[in-house]
């Protein structure tokens, strides 16, 4: 017999324990407890298994067909016993899966932050909206700045430089890939080139620079780090051809080329024209 119903706990952790679901037009509300036993303190790192309290919380997941999906939770603070530490309660994460004050599950972010690095902030919020997910352009801006901050600095020596849209058509940046690893290393204000001056002061290891045609990255580039190799990326190698295509074509071949008749129409035409003739000269010698 074919299965119809979904088990929606085998999407969260074991931790947690769903006590009921309610399905709504637009809106699907999980409510759900904690079970965990020990938690691990963010200050001192040690594990504390004593009780403080409960606490709620509504966090927003991801969407199901559609429909914005949000977690009533209800967890745990716990002591923490160490004397050392200068936290005495702290409020669990069930192993990270919620953060610290924190509106979204760490995979809703994900998707998000994601969205908006291929797209726009503000285009990656449109199209959430679209899916079911409340979120404006202005909160993903922060969510990324706050995770590019907590970034672990990346030592290497080829790096990727490109603009990147806040908000598409007025506000840029320039974001920073390891070349080797193609993962974002870094998120910069602006893109005229003087954030990136700083920022290949700190990294003179950089031997390598893939980049796009700006003026600004390059002459950026060539102050900071003059020996360094500065490579066109492949889309822009292609643009550049385009462009060159386009330009050769133009200076070739005339705005208007008229077109002729091609041999075949006119033997036809230069045929029926004779044939005209010879039957106008039978036509005078019988009269």
């Amino acid at each position: 017999m074919a299965q119809t119903e979904i088990d929606l706990s085998a999407f969260f952790p074991a931790s947690l324990k769903i006590i009921k679901v309610l399905n709504r037009k637009k809106e699907i509300h999980i409510f759900i407890k904690s079970q965990t036993h020990t938690q691990t303190c963010p200050s001192c790192k040690q594990e504390c298994n004593e009780y403080h309290s409960t606490y709620r919380r509504k966090i927003q997941d991801l969407p199901i067909l559609g429909k914005t999906v949000y977690i009533h939770l209800t967890a745990y603070r716990y002591y923490c016993r160490n004397s050392e530490c200068e936290q005495d309660v702290f409020c669990e994460t069930v192993n990270g899966f919620f953060g610290f004050y924190k509106r979204m599950t760490g995979r809703l972010e994900d998707f998000v932050i994601a969205l908006a690095l291929n797209t726009s902030c503000e285009g990656a919020s449109r199209v959430s909206q679209l899916l079911g997910i409340t979120i404006s352009g202005d909160t993903l801006i922060r969510m990324i700045l706050q995770r590019a901050s907590k970034m672990e600095p990346v030592k290497t020596d080829m790096i990727g430089v490109d603009d990147w849209a806040y908000k598409k058509g007025s506000t840029y940046g320039t974001i920073i890939v390891d070349g080797r690893t193609h993962k974002p290393i870094d998120l910069l204000d602006g893109r005229d080139g003087a954030k990136l001056k700083e920022w290949l002061k700190k990294n003179q290891q950089v031997k390598i620079v893939t980049r796009d045609r700006a003026s600004a990255y390059a002459s950026a580039i060539s102050e900071v780090l003059p020996d360094a190799m500065q490579i066109a990326d492949r889309f822009h190698l292609h643009q550049n051809l385009l462009v060159a295509i386009k330009n050769v074509t133009a200076q070739k071949i005339p705005g208007k080329v008229k077109i002729t008749q091609n041999h075949e129409q006119k033997a036809v035409e230069k045929r029926a024209v004779h044939e005209k003739k010879t039957a106008t000269k039978k036509q005078k010698k019988r009269a």
